[in-house]
C-alpha cells in the first residue's frame, strides 16, 4: 500500500490515537529527511498545525524557513501558496477583490479570491508589510474568512498561516502588533544548525538530485488529528501547571516581586488555551496518549515569548525573557 492509499484516519475509533500518532510519526521523517539539521524547528511547526493554529519562525536567511513550509504543504497534502510581502503589498493583493464583468444578462461584479484562499499559507517577512495590510491578515488567521464589499467569503479548512520574520533586518519593516502576535500559536526560533547536520545538507542540496519529500498524509487526516488533540485527556496537574505558569508571567501577579519589576506586562488566557493545545499536540505527535509536565515545559518559551515585553529597566540590565520562562518553568517539578 503507497502513501497515497493509505487509510484515512478515524477520530472515532478507539485505534485512532495509535493511527494518527504512527502517520505523524512517518510525516515527521519525511519532512526531517528534506529538512536537515532542524528537528525543533520541524517539531514545534507540526505541533502548531496539529493544534490548529499559525506559528511565526524567527531567524536568519537561508536557515530553511521557506523550504520547511513547501515541504510541510506537500507531506500533508496541503494545498500551499506564498506571499512576499512588501510595503507597498495592500489588502487586496492578500484577500482577493471583486470586479465589474459584463454577461448576459448584464454587468455583475464577480469575486476572485486572492492567495490567502489556500490550506497553508506562507507569510514570508511579515513585518514588511504595511498596517493595514496587516490588520487584513488578521481577521484571515482569527477569523477563517474575509469580508470584501459587505460580504464574508469563508476561508477552506484547514487553514494555517506559518510567516517568517528577520531578527536584524530592520529597515523598512513594520513591528507586528502585540494583537497579531498574540494570534500566531508558536513563535518557532530557527537557529543554526551543528556542523554534522550542515555537512549533509552542503551534500544533499549541491548534487544532481535533491532530495523531495512524498505525500504521507491528507488535509482530512489532518483535520482528523486536530480533532484527536481536542478529544486527549488531560491531567489537573498539567492544568494547574499550565495556568500557574501563565498567570506566573503576569507583572500584577508575579510572586517575585524582582520578577513583577521586570515586566512590562504578561501573556493573556489566550497563552494558556495555547499552552493547553500545544502540549496536547506534543503527545499525539510522540504517540503518547496524554501530555505530561515535560511537555509544558519544552513549549513555555514558544508559546509565551511573544507575548510577553520587558521593561525598559529590565532590557537595560541585560535580562531575556528565556531567563524568566526558564525560571517559571522550573517552578513546575
Amino acid at each position: 500500500m503507497n502513501d497515497l492509499e493509505a487509510p484515512h484516519i478515524d477520530p472515532t475509533t478507539p485505534e485512532a490515537f495509535d493511527a494518527a500518532g504512527k502517520r505523524l510519526a512517518e510525516a515527521r521523517a519525511e519532512i526531517g529527511r528534506v529538512i536537515l539539521g532542524q528537528p525543533a524547528m520541524v517539531d514545534q511547526a507540526l505541533i502548531a498545525l496539529l493544534a490548529g493554529g499559525h506559528a511565526l519562525l524567527v531567524g536568519l536567511p537561508g536557515l530553511g524557513k521557506s523550504r520547511l513550509v513547501a515541504t510541510m504543504g506537500r507531506v500533508l497534502g496541503l494545498d500551499g501558496k506564498r506571499i512576499q510581502f512588501t510595503p507597498d503589498l495592500m489588502p487586496a493583493d492578500i484577500l482577493g477583490s471583486e470586479v465589474l464583468e459584463d454577461a448576459e444578462a448584464g454587468r455583475r461584479f464577480r469575486f476572485l479570491p486572492g492567495p490567502v484562499f489556500c490550506q497553508l499559507l506562507m507569510a514570508d517577512e511579515i513585518n514588511r508589510a504595511s498596517p493595514r495590510t496587516q490588520s487584513a491578515l488578521l481577521q484571515a488567521m482569527q477569523e477563517r474568512h474575509v469580508s470584501i464589499a459587505g460580504h464574508d467569503h469563508a476561508l477552506p479548512a484547514p487553514f494555517h498561516v506559518l510567516a517568517t520574520q528577520n531578527p536584524i533586518e530592520q529597515e523598512g519593516t513594520y513591528p507586528l502588533p502585540e494583537a497579531q502576535l498574540d494570534r500566531f500559536l508558536l513563535e518557532i526560533d530557527v537557529t543554526y544548525p551543528d556542523r554534522d547536520a550542515e555537512r549533509r545538507m552542503l551534500l544533499a542540496t549541491t548534487g544532481a538530485d535533491e532530495p523531495q519529500a512524498r505525500p504521507i498524509l491528507r488535509a482530512s487526516d489532518l483535520l482528523a488529528a486536530q480533532m484527536l488533540v481536542r478529544r486527549m485527556p488531560i491531567g489537573e496537574r498539567v492544568v494547574d501547571a499550565i495556568l500557574t505558569l501563565v498567570r506566573g508571567a503576569r507583572p500584577d501577579a508575579a510572586a517575585n516581586p524582582v520578577l513583577a519589576r521586570q515586566l512590562a506586562w504578561g501573556p493573556g488566557p489566550r497563552a494558556a488555551q495555547a499552552l493547553m493545545l500545544a502540549s496536547r499536540a506534543r503527545a499525539l505527535l510522540d504517540q503518547r496518549l496524554s501530555p505530561s509536565l515535560a511537555d509544558v515545559v519544552a513549549l513555555a518559551e514558544p508559546v509565551l515569548r511573544h507575548r510577553m515585553s520587558l521593561t525598559f529597566a529590565a532590557r537595560a540590565e541585560g535580562v531575556r525573557l528565556a531567563d524568566i520562562i526558564g525560571q517559571l518553568a522550573a517552578r513546575l517539578d
